[in-house]
């Protein structure tokens, strides 16, 4: 009987071990944003977003929305809402909307300049 529950429990935490490994830098990144530990986050969320990951973008957005890990940006977070939303997003297109109300022509321009050039590098310059 020993013998089995040894065994038994061998076979458990190999699984429970191999959960943990299948994580990926989207699950490992929101368990971080969850927790609030949002610098680390950032920096594995951030790539995904640059990659064309609407849910990372959209998160990105948020982030900068209110400066999570970032410093706060309103054009930064219309940038990766507006990225996000062009690919379907419903959630960024309700975000824009809601920044559009907030935000002043200057930082709407801004955030216009940062869609642009984001798309243009194929989203390789989209922080600076």
């Amino acid at each position: 009987m020993r013998k089995a529950l040894v065994f038994a429990g061998a076979i458990v935490a190999g699984i429970v071990g191999s959960a943990g490994a299948l994580a990926g830098p989207w699950e490992d990144g929101m368990i971080a944003y969850n927790r609030g530990d949002y610098v680390p986050a950032t920096k594995l969320i951030r790539p995904l977003a640059q990659a064309g990951n609407v849910k990372a973008q959209n998160v990105m957005g948020m982030m900068y929305r209110k400066g999570e890990g970032v410093a706060r940006s309103s054009a930064r977070a219309f940038m990766w809402f507006s990225l996000a939303a062009k690919r379907g997003d419903t959630t960024a297109k309700v975000h824009l909307q809601e920044m559009s109300k907030e935000m002043t022509p200057a930082e709407m321009t801004q955030a216009k300049e940062l869609v642009v050039s984001c798309e243009a590098s194929d989203y390789r310059n989209c922080e600076y």
